[in-house]
């Protein structure tokens, strides 16, 4: 019996591979096939209508990829979607090599080099699918959607920079020099080597070592891959919960297509990689991986679809249209915008405006001219300018909520970030970017430091915003409305002051308001009972509107509409309203400069083109409320009667309005200033409070000298410290 296992090694390979046997291959062969087939079939034979057949024409028209709806997949046949959602990394493949073979018997022979005529040769087809289905949230991709096909949305907030991705790698030998050319994994993965080579050695020649190939970078095939991170939508994440982010893997004719800021919508194959920085902490856990979406279609959610379905249903676009059909419709509109705020009906309407938007206007030229609508409030502690931001932050499609103090310029506009890994910088969008399409919310806009208001001058008149940093030049679109709530720099509004004093904000950021409201908390008895009992209302009926359920489907009605709206309608103005408008404008301007001849100084607010173009979006924006593709004489009126009671009165606001100066009053300030000056020396300083006192002991009125105070003050002859409760005397 001796020998009798001599030589070879018996082992079963059932375990380890099961189906191992010739039939099994042979089998799955000829359902690979079978399929092939199938989607031959599919690209060659789908047709929409009679003889319409749109991917065999699309790849005639475009051979270098291919978008596949699943919907006619499905349609078409029922087992083949099903296959790519399970086991996409196995089909999809079979599917692109269809389709090159598709497109080599839909082309015309050639005349190759010898003058015979050959078949053309055809490069790869990149097959991308889309569908109508819902997407999945970040949080919920787990263990069980590994390898599976999946369809998600968000922010892409990081792109990275191209590379190239070996699809074979070409080998060679170091002992023998034979070739051998090995095929890499898609996506993330890498090419696996064998150990050893099968070249059998001659009598006398050495063998091949272990591990004896070197890679040939010349030989090899390369395709291009870039990744992009994907956040969450904002009005996705938990509250009190930091946005996850996801790793995305695109390649070939999708790379360079998404810049940072971009709302997608991907359907990608859910894959794992071992990433290199892991490695090292984890050195022990072999098996954990890094996930990531190797990405095979991706569509751009525009601003107009983005947020909630963009299709709007048969029913509902008859209901929009029955609604704007209404003569009341911008009155019903504008008391649904934060029907718990009482009164402010006229900011009530400019915030309805914002919401709505102008509309914008590409030149043939290139220049692009906004039209979104910019609205700046300004006032009183307590008469709800947050509310009203609070309540555009949930209506708008698209809002992003900031404060002003804790917002920096670099987290407005954009910052660039260096990776750690790879150690190179990318850019990642702000407030500002994130936003684009939707509006913009800053509370505590005075808080902000100057430097970072400047940062927001370009973002809201050229809607852009531009970035050299650490070797990155670029443009970022940021196509906001700004609602932006301010106290005046004394905390309350005076009305001793000139308008100057009471808007503390530069000209350049004024004049890129359309509207500027000033609210004020004034003390009359009768609105202050009206007031009082609607607050005590809404405590008392909170729990009850709750329940109700009402307000929450009013309010995403609300949302639909404005939606539909921007999406559907982009009114221009009628020949008489141009004509209304003109004269209009002609006539603000004439009375500005009347009242700056008057007074000797300029109007805090400038009245430039700047508002004329802010009548012109506000005439649009309410003939948009009302579908209508054409804004009236009508609207243009309403417009003009907004921005007389916003921005027109803000600027002759304050104490110019009160006091028309006689002589004798000229007389008593000269000699109040003669006291204040006798009284504080140069470089002294004293209480403002105290200073009036010792003067009007001396019988002087106190409105005059606080207006000798004020003048000193404007010609720079006295300073305020302490928010203005003590003066010093300048040289």
């Amino acid at each position: 019996m001796s020998g009798w296992d001599e030589g070879g090694v018996y082992y079963s390979d059932q375990a380890q591979f099961p189906d191992g046997s010739p039939e099994a291959e042979a089998a799955s062969a000829a359902s690979r096939h079978s399929i092939l087939q199938k989607f031959k079939e599919f690209i060659r034979n789908f047709e929409t209508e009679r003889n319409l057949f749109p991917y065999r024409e699309s790849l005639v028209n475009n051979p270098e990829f291919l978008v596949i709806r699943l919907e006619d997949l499905l349609s078409f046949d029922s087992d083949l979607p099903s296959l790519l959602r399970y086991s996409p990394s196995d089909y999809l493949p079979l599917f692109e090599t269809a389709a090159a073979e598709v497109l080599a018997s839909l082309k015309m022979r050639v005349a190759g080099d010898t003058g015979e005529m050959v078949e053309p040769h055809t490069e790869e087809v990149q097959i991308l699918l889309n569908s109508k289905e819902d997407p999945v949230s970040m949080r919920s991709l787990g263990a069980q959607f590994i390898s599976k096909l999946v369809k998600i949305s968000g922010i892409t907030i990081a792109a990275s920079r191209v590379k190239a991705k070996a699809t074979y790698v070409h080998l060679i030998c170091k002992n023998c020099k034979s070739p051998r050319t090995v095929p890499c994994r898609p996506g993330l993965g890498g090419a696996i080597v064998p150990r050893s080579c099968d070249h059998i050695p001659q009598p006398g020649e050495e063998p091949c070592p272990i591990d004896p190939w070197i890679v040939v970078p010349d030989k090899s095939k390369y395709v291009d891959q870039q990744t992009l991170k994907l956040q969450e939508n904002p009005e996705d994440v938990p509250t009190g919960e930091l946005p996850r982010n996801m790793l995305l893997s695109v390649d070939r004719r999708l790379v360079q297509t998404i810049v940072p800021g971009t709302r997608l919508t991907i359907m990608g194959i859910y894959s794992i990689f071992q990433s290199a920085s892991s490695s090292a902490s984890h050195k022990g856990a072999v098996a954990v991986r890094q996930p990531y979406i190797r990405v095979v279609g991706m569509e751009e959610t525009n601003e107009a679809s983005s947020r909630g379905p963009a299709s709007f249903t048969q029913e509902e676009v008859e209901e929009f249209k029955k609604f704007a059909s209404h003569p009341d419709a911008y009155e019903t509109i504008c008391s649904r915008v934060a029907p718990s705020i009482f009164g402010h009906n006229d900011v009530k309407k400019a915030v309805a405006c914002l919401l709505f938007g102008g509309s914008r206007k590409n030149l043939p030229d290139g220049v692009k001219l906004r039209g979104d609508i910019n609205v700046l409030l300004l006032g009183d502690p307590s008469t709800g300018k947050s509310q009203f931001l609070k309540f555009v932050e949930k209506t708008a499609p698209i809002a992003v909520y900031t404060s002003g103090k804790g917002s920096s310029a670099a987290g407005l506009t954009a910052s660039v970030i260096q990776d750690n890994s790879s150690r190179e910088f990318y850019l990642e969008g702000g407030a500002m970017v994130l936003a684009d399409g939707g509006v913009v919310c800053i509370d505590e806009f005075d808080k902000m430091r100057p430097e970072d208001r400047v940062a927001i001058h370009e973002a809201m008149e050229q809607q852009t915003i531009s970035i050299a940093k650490a070797g990155i030049t670029t443009v970022l679109n940021s196509r906001t409305s700004v609602l932006a709530a301010a106290n005046p720099p004394s905390g309350r509004y005076d009305d001793l002051k000139t308008a100057q004093d009471n808007i503390d904000l530069q000209t350049t950021i004024l004049s890129r308001f359309d509207l500027i409201f000033i609210v004020k908390d004034l003390r009359i008895y009768d609105q202050d009972k009206v007031i009082a009992s609607h607050i005590i209302k809404v405590h008392a009926s909170a729990e009850a509107a709750a329940a109700d359920g009402k307000s929450s489907k009013e309010e995403n009605w609300l949302k639909r509409y404005i939606q539909y709206c921007r999406a559907e309608c982009h009114p221009r103005l009628s020949e008489s309203a141009v004509e209304k408008l003109k004269g209009d404008y002609v006539d603000i301007r004439r009375a500005m400069r009347q009242q700056a001849n008057e007074t000797g100084e300029a109007a805090a607010i400038p009245i430039t083109v700047r508002q004329l173009e802010a009548i012109i979006r506000l005439s649009e924006a309410l003939a948009k409320m009302k579908l209508s593709y054409v804004a009236t004489e009508s609207d243009v009126a309403e417009a003009l009667r907004l921005f007389k009671v916003s921005t027109m009165d803000a600027a002759r606001s304050g104490i110019n309005q009160q006091i028309n100066l006689t002589p004798e009053m000229a007389n008593d300030i000269k000699q109040a200033e003669t006291q204040v000056k006798r009284r504080l020396g140069i470089g002294n300083r004293i209480s403002e409070r105290r200073l009036i006192d010792d003067l009007t002991r001396m019988g002087m009125n106190e409105s005059i000298v606080r207006r000798a105070i004020l003048i000193m003050h404007q010609r720079g002859e006295v300073e305020y410290q302490r928010e203005r409760h003590v003066i010093v005397r300048k040289a």
